[in-house]
């Protein structure tokens, strides 16, 4: 049981990290939210994000990355950002 990968989740949708870029959905549905670090500060021996930008993006791989993108913005905290993707990706897939 100790060597299981769960999944980390938010929301009921998965979150996967590269580096600075963080994906919050699934591929097999029509969206996914891409937040990439765009900056950040020390903070004791942790980085904090100080600014972040939120892409909601189809998930179709015939379209260019550039026509992928349906709505952006930037957040001044990964909490921030992880909230409007939250909505944006809910609002997104319930629209179906």
């Amino acid at each position: 049981m100790a060597n299981e990968k769960i999944p980390l989740t938010y929301k009921g949708h998965p979150l996967r990290r590269k580096d600075s870029l963080i994906y919050y959905g699934s591929m097999a549905e029509k969206y996914i939210i891409m937040l990439q670090v765009l900056d950040s500060k020390k903070e004791q021996d942790l980085d904090v994000a100080t600014k972040v930008s939120v892409q909601l993006q189809l998930t179709d791989p015939d379209l260019k990355s550039r026509d992928r993108v349906v709505k952006k913005t930037e957040k001044d905290s990964l909490y921030a950002a992880i909230d409007v993707a939250s909505v944006w990706l809910a609002r997104a897939l319930a629209n179906k």
